[in-house]
Parts: C-alpha cells; structure tokens; sequence
C-alpha cells in the first residue's frame, strides 16, 4: 500500500513557505536550490525501517547535544545537586523544547520570522496602493474593518470569501485599496508599486514599465537565456502535445509500460548528444538510489556554470525603476486609511457580532468617558515622523537603575507626559549617577489606577501620555545621555476587558486564554494565556522583539513570573524541595515559552537584557538555556525589601538581627553576581504600602532625634544594599532623596484625586531630602567612578549580631555599618587582609549628608595593625559612631 497523503490546510500567514528578506522589502525572493532530492517509498514495507530511523535519530539528537555543550541538567550537576525527579523533569522539558521548536519552525521560515509577526500582522501600508490588515481570530465566521474612514459600516472594508480572506489557522486578511482621485485613471501595470518612505518627495519618472522590461532583457539576459522568457508556453506546449495530441497514445493499453526515470533518462541524453551549444543551463540528473527500495536523484550542472549563475546579479535594479514615489502616489490616490483614523475589527461570531480593537494596533485610546475604545492608525508623513539621532550605548558592566512611572513623574495634579518626562526628569537620573531607566506601565492599560500591570493592548503605547513619536523621543535622548531603557514588561496576565482587551477576543472560543477557572487568575481577576498554543507563543515572542525593534528598549523586566509558572500563581506553601517546581501544578508551557523567549531574544539582539521577578526563586533562573537553566540575566531579590518594611515597621532597632540581615541581602550565594538588589522599589510606594521615608519620617519632623534616626538609617540601609549584594541595583522614582509622601492613583475611594499621584522635585531644593539626595549621588559615584559593583562578590568577614556590626570587602574597598541605636565605638577593630593605609571615601555621618559630623579629618586616613582578626593577618581599629556608616578604600599597600 503506497501512502499519498497530503496536508490540505492552506495559510498565507504563518507564512509556510520560503521568502527571502527581500520580500520585507517589497521584493519576492526566489530560491534556486543547488540540489533536489525525490524520495519515493512504499509506507507499509517501510515502518520497520522508519522505526530503526527514529532510534537512530533519537540517539543521535542526544549526542549532538552533547557535542554542542548542551547538557539539560548541567547546572544542577554544577551544584553538585543531586534530585533525580527534577532532573528527570529537566531532560523531559528539554526535549519537549525541541519538539516545540520543530513545531514552531514548521510553520515559520526562522525564529526571527516567528518572532517578527509585526510586520504583517495589523495594519500596514503596502507597497501596492493600499493597506493590508491581517489579525487572528479562529472563533470568528466573519470579519471586517470598521472606522471612520467608511463611515463604521461592517461591510465596506470585509474579508474575501474563501481562503484568501481566512486561513485554517484563522487569520482574517482584509484589504483597503486606496481610491483613485477624481479624473485619474487606473494603473497600467497591475503590480504597480510605490515608495512611500526613501522616495517621498518623487513622483513618476515618466518611463513606462514597457521600457524598463525591454532594457532589462536587452542588457541583462545573454542570448538564449530569455528563451523560455520570451516564449513561455513553448515548454508547456510541447509536453502538451506529447500527452495529448493527436499522436499520443489515447488509451492506458496504447501508453504501454514506462520505463524507469534512468532508462527514459539515458534515452534522451542519446537523443539530444549532437544538440548545438547553449546558454540554458547545463543539467544533468544522477541516480543516487541504486540498491535501495526507492529512488533519490541529484539535479547538478556543471561548476563554470554554477559559478557563473552565482556571480550574476539578479534583475532586481531593472524592476525597482518601475516604482513610483510618495508624491506621485498623494497625487493620484486618496489613502484609504488616513493618518490619524480611528478604526475597531468587526467578528461575526456563533455569539452574535462583536467589535473588538485589533490585538496587534500600535496606538490605541481606551475606553474614556463611557465611549467605546478604537485603535488609532499612526502613519504619519516621512517628513513628520520620528528620526533617531543617537545609537545605544554599550552594555555596561553594572546596572545602576531608576525605576520611574511617567505618569507620577511631574509635580502638578495631572497625568504627565513623555515630553514633560523628557524635558525634565531624564536630566535628573543623569545628574543622580544611574544608568538605565526602568519604565513602568509603558503598553497601553484601560485603567490608570492599576499602574500599567493589567495591559489591554500589548503593541501599543500608553495613549495617556502621548504618541509613539514622543515615546521614541524619550528613548533617543535616554541613549543620547548614556542611559539603557528597560520596560517593566507582564506577560505572566492580561486584563480581563473584552471591548479593549483580548478576553473573549473572538467570543466564546477565547483564543489567546485558557478556559474555565485555568484562564482566570485565583486571586487578581486577569486572564491566563494559553502559552502552549503556537499562535499565542507567536504573538507574545512578537510583543517582546517589538518594543526592542520599533522602539529601540534595551531589555525588560519580566514582571511576577510565580503568577504564570505555577496554576496556582504562586499563591501556595513552597515546602517539598525541587518537587514544587516539577510538580503538577508547574505549566511547563509557560516554562518553555520563557526559556525560548530569552534564546530567541538574546540570539537576535546579544546585547539585550532580561531581568525576572519571580517570588519563588525558580531553580536556574539565570543559567544558560544550553544547562538546563532560563537564561534570565539577573534576578530581582524580592526577600530584601520586605525585610526592611518588616524592621522598620514591627521590630525595635536594638533587636535587629545583623546575620538574618547579612543572609537575605546576599541570598543565594551561587546566583548573588547575577542579583538585582534593591532597598524599596515602587511596591513600597504604590502598591498600598508606605514607603521607608514615610515611615522614618513621618509625623516627626519637629522630633529632632526620631529625625535624625530616620535619616541615618535610610542612608544605610541603601548603602548596605548598594554595596553588599550583585552587579545590580534599582531605586525607585523619589526614594533616593527620601519622598515624604506615597502614591495614591486616583480612583473612587479618593474621589479621583491626584494629589498624592506626582512626585515633589521641589524639596530638592534644600533641607534633609537635598542631604539625602547628595547621599544617594555619591552612593552610586562608588559604582560610576570606582566599579564597586562590577568587583566581584564581596567579601564577608565580620557580622557582629550584639555590637550590631557589619564589615566586608569588594576589592580594594572596605566597608563598616554600626546599626546600634546608642553604642559608638572609639577603637572598633575590623579584619583586613592587606596591611597599609586605608582611606575614607564615604561617610554617612558628614554634616552634608544631614549627620553629625562626628569624626574629625584625621580619622579618615587609618593605617592598618599587624594583629589577626576575623580571620586577616590585619586589622583597622576606627572610630563607629551608632547609627553610621563608613566606606575606605586601600590607597597604599605597606611591605612587611
């Protein structure tokens, strides 16, 4: 029995077939494979074989990984961990993994193609006077564009009938064709094109495609090459007339046996041996198959003609002349979807019609004032549109970065702006000596009060703060003062919104969610993606190359992973070991599409960064992909933070614990180089707690010495955290000069109120915040000027729970906290390993940062003594004030 199976489903995107990149561009691309190989067999005789085949291939994928460097469980044996059911459950996920991908790139050309959805999914201006408008929605019977460019009628602007307008896959392409200006007539060339961009002040060039055509066959084609050109039908004709024609057999019984492909091969060659030269390609078909059940033939030709094909240019010059420019494209056609309009997607569905804004718009205004959401067309003209002037800066060694919220980010009662935020608090993170800026809330969310964390529309910018152009705008001028820009980016949930979100996108089917009570977050109301469906995989590894390519963002925050690793989303004791994180409550889906995601991002864009946030600290985080691991960059150390608000808030400060503090800050050991540290992020500020000024400061002003305890401990608990754990650190928004005040978003329970939505640059001016802002300013010189950070793991070598003191060192530099509330020291020693002169670079105490100024200047230089303690030859005895901190750094080694 011979197997003639064929796969029927047709789709014009996923794009299963093979474009070049030139097809980006408007140019088809074409292929011309060197070698052709037909495989003939007989299915049923055949499975034996097939199976020997997929051992075979099975054995050799896995020494393929292990001569590649892949090892699934390499970071647990780096470890020396020992868990054989965790491993088990590695190896199963990274095959899983490799079937995944298989699946993937059936479907796309590449991983950069699968990641590239973008450019042609949404709304796109074609080359052929028109738009085109692709969106998935499987559930869907019917499709349409709405807008006010045809008077929001669902049968203007439809999809066609049949597959051209809707794929097996459900994708709904509709076309816009621009309309003719009154007394213009149509394109002579069918495939007429225009540049809309690079030739936008042209016109027409007044020469026909005739002429163009004509030229590229006189100069480019050597005679005898345009041959089947110029007479196209001669080929079909001739086998036509074999077949068919009046000479040919008419019957099976007259056909008679065929001959095997080498006999009928072998004839021909005799047939044709005293042929004259030509310019047509010399072929010849070899017969590699011999002794086995099926046939595999080799279409070669000779190497001069080889060589010459691949040395020739092809036409491509000759048919770009036949473009036309934007201006003689403005003169002939109306836009059928001008800049600026508003338009929705119209499903018929087995729910009734539903209009939805299309899930890949770039601009969006949400629902306002009881209106109904649209998506806003941006195009604008190349004159107009945003022109990047700087390139991005270098990788650096540390991250040093400022967490900021655009909307928070002016003084007055209102939402700001990028622009607002460009103009003036841009300059500020520069002067405060960070390096990146980490953005919140950027893609577009319905509500404001949820801070940007439930994303309605996840291509498109925040239209409450301005327009694409202006977000560019605040991206170049970061990277042009030397500043990375990361997006705090949440794909673990979605808003649960129909109208402007993607719930119920195409009714009831709900493509993008799982369904039931999987689909819904336990404790947040948003809605959880179906990771393991190949459409929504694409869609959100698009989303991600999307604010990197269009928007030039130099990495992302992954917000609350717990929430989509886990369905129970985090919300559940962590007490068995490795079985909580291989158990059956783990979405392995959601594991592999994080684990490709960083492959793909970091294989597109090396240069980008990726950060988790992730409550349970899932095992090899930040390990390469090819060990078993994520592949994450670094990884926030949530405990920190909490611990702070923990003391601070319930535990008197003579009781503090100098160890519980010293092991949650540097947390896990093996990963503290990749360890994003921070004191207090926005979730102290905005997500209903307080934050440490707040608490420090709050109601005490007028008490001199709460004051000052407030002020001392907020310069050292961030020095500590600074200076103690990895290669990062992030501050948020007004925390770095002490903000008095919360965030409060405007919602019902504050009538609306903005008061406590901005930040008060004022109190920069003087007083304690100028103090501890000059504090926090030379804090992070320690890294811009000296590398603290970017010296490797530090050193921790004195952690006194009843003097309250720590000591340790990063490189050359030595750092000392007294945390007790009375006790100052006179002589404190402390261990050091190289015996000279120790200088002091920074002292929390310093009247200009708001202390006391206790020390004297004599007692910044200290020269080391020859006497072993916490376990160096060598020790400093310094003066400890309670409540201060000291940082030195060696400045001359003394020979013994």
């Amino acid at each position: 029995m011979v197997s003639l199976s064929n796969q029927t489903s047709f789709s014009f995107y996923p794009n299963n077939l093979f474009v070049s990149d030139k097809t980006r561009l408007g140019i088809p691309g074409i292929n011309f494979p060197r070698k052709i190989k037909v495989k003939v067999t007989c299915f049923a005789a055949d499975q034996p074989r097939q199976q020997k085949q997929q051992k075979k291939k099975k054995s050799q994928s896995t020494n393929s990984d292990a001569d590649s460097g892949v090892d699934p469980v390499g970071f647990l044996t780096k470890l020396g961990i020992a868990d054989r059911i965790f491993a088990q459950f590695l190896r199963e996920r990274h095959k899983a993994i490799k079937d995944l991908k298989d699946e993937l790139l059936k479907r796309h050309f590449d991983l950069r193609d699968l990641a590239s959805g973008f450019e042609l999914l949404g709304m796109h201006r074609h080359m052929e006077h028109r738009v085109d408008f692709i969106d998935w929605g499987p559930g869907a019977r019917y499709g349409a564009i709405i807008g006010d460019f045809n008077g929001w009628s669902p049968t203007e602007n439809s999809a066609r009938e049949g597959l051209f307008g809707h794929d097996d896959f459900g994708y709904w392409f509709i076309i816009l064709e621009d309309k003719l200006r009154e007394g213009e007539e149509p394109e002579e060339l069918y495939f007429q094109q225009y540049n809309y961009v690079d030739d936008y002040d042209k016109g027409d060039s007044g020469v026909t495609a005739e002429e163009v055509f004509q030229r590229a066959n006189d100069e480019y084609w050597e005679p005898g090459e345009d041959r089947f050109i110029k007479n196209r039908y001669e080929v079909p004709a001739k086998l036509y007339e074999q077949l068919f024609g009046p000479n040919s057999p008419q019957t099976l019984e007259d056909l008679g046996e065929i001959p095997d492909a080498e006999t009928r091969y072998k004839q021909y060659k005799e047939e044709h041996k005293n042929d004259p030269p030509s310019n047509l390609p010399p072929c010849d078909i070899i017969d590699d198959g011999r002794g086995k059940p099926y046939d595999i033939y080799n279409v070669v030709t000779s190497p001069e003609w080889t060589k010459k094909f691949y040395e020739k240019s092809p036409p491509i010059p000759y048919w770009l002349e036949t473009r036309k420019g934007r201006k003689a494209w403005l003169e002939k056609y109306i836009p059928a979807v001008p800049h600026g309009s508003k338009y929705r997607l119209y499903f018929n569905t087995p729910d009734g019609p539903l209009e939805r804004v299309p899930a890949w718009a770039t601009y969006v205004q949400p629902e306002d004032e009881g209106k109904q959401a649209y998506a806003i067309h941006w195009e604008p003209s190349p004159e107009s549109a945003y022109k990047w002037k700087h390139s991005k800066p270098d990788k650096p060694k540390s991250l040093r970065i400022y967490e900021c919220h655009v909307g928070i980010s002016g003084s007055e009662a209102k939402i700001s702006s990028f622009e607002e935020f460009t103009k003036k608090v841009l300059p500020h993170v520069k002067r405060a000596g960070y390096n990146a800026i980490q953005l919140i809330g950027i893609p577009e969310h319905k509500d404001y009060y949820t801070v940007g964390y439930r994303v309605t529309n996840f291509f498109a910018v925040s239209s409450r703060y301005g327009t694409p152009d202006d977000f560019k705008r605040l991206v170049d001028e970061a990277h042009g003062l030397g500043l990375l820009v990361f997006l705090d980016i949440v794909q673990s949930y979605a808003a649960a919104d129909q109208m402007v979100g993607l719930s119920l996108f195409d009714g009831s089917n709900d493509c993008y969610f799982h369904h039931g009570k999987r689909g819904h977050h336990k404790h947040w109301g948003t809605r959880m993606f179906k990771y393991g469906d190949l459409d929504v995989f694409h869609f959100l590894i698009s989303n991600l190359n999307w604010w990197i390519t269009e928007y030039q963002v130099d990495g992302y925050q992954f917000h609350s992973l717990a929430s989509m690793i886990y369905t129970h989303n985090g919300f559940a004791p962590f007490n068995s070991g490795f079985d909580d994180y291989c158990n059956q409550y783990v979405d392995r889906d959601a594991l592999m599409y994080l684990i490709l995601a960083n492959e793909i991002l970091h294989d597109l864009h090396p240069d980008i960064i990726t950060i988790a946030e992730d409550a349970t600290y899932y095992p090899g985080l930040c390990e390469p992909v090819s060990q078993g691991g994520l592949g994450f960059d670094y990884y926030v150390n949530l405990s920190a933070t909490e611990m702070w608000v923990s003391l601070l808030d319930t535990v008197p400060d003579s009781e503090w614990s100098m160890s519980k503090i010293v092991s949650t800050l540097v947390a896990n050991k093996e990963y503290a180089d990749k360890m994003l540290s921070y004191a207090e992020s926005h979730n102290q500020s905005i997500s209903g707690g307080r934050s440490f000024a707040e608490i420090l400061f709050g109601g005490v002003q007028n008490e001199i010495k709460l004051l000052d305890r407030g002020v001392s401990l907020h310069k050292m608990i961030r020095l500590l955290t600074f200076t103690i754990g990895g290669r990062a650190y992030l501050n948020f928004m007004g925390n770095e000069f002490g903000h008095p005040e919360r965030v409060e978003f405007p919602t019902q329970s504050n009538k609306f109120s903005f008061s406590l939505a901005n930040r008060r640059w004022d109190l920069l001016e003087s007083g304690i915040h100028h103090q501890l802002f000059s504090f926090d300013k030379d804090l992070m010189d320690l890294d811009k000027s000296k590398g603290i950070l970017s010296r490797g793991l530090p050193s921790i070598h004195h952690v006194n729970d009843a003097n309250m003191v720590i000591s340790f060192s990063r490189g050359p530099f030595l750092f000392i906290f007294n945390f007790h509330p009375s006790n100052s020291y006179e002589k404190y020693g402390v261990g050091v390993e190289e015996a000279g002169e120790y200088t002091m670079i920074l002292n929390s105490d310093e009247a200009k940062y708001g202390g006391q100024g206790l020390l004297k200047e004599d007692q910044y230089l200290q020269r080391s003594i020859s006497k072993r303690i916490d376990g160096q030859r060598n020790c400093l005895e310094v003066f400890l004030p309670s409540r201060t901190a000291q940082v030195y750094k060696l400045t001359r080694i003394l020979r013994i």
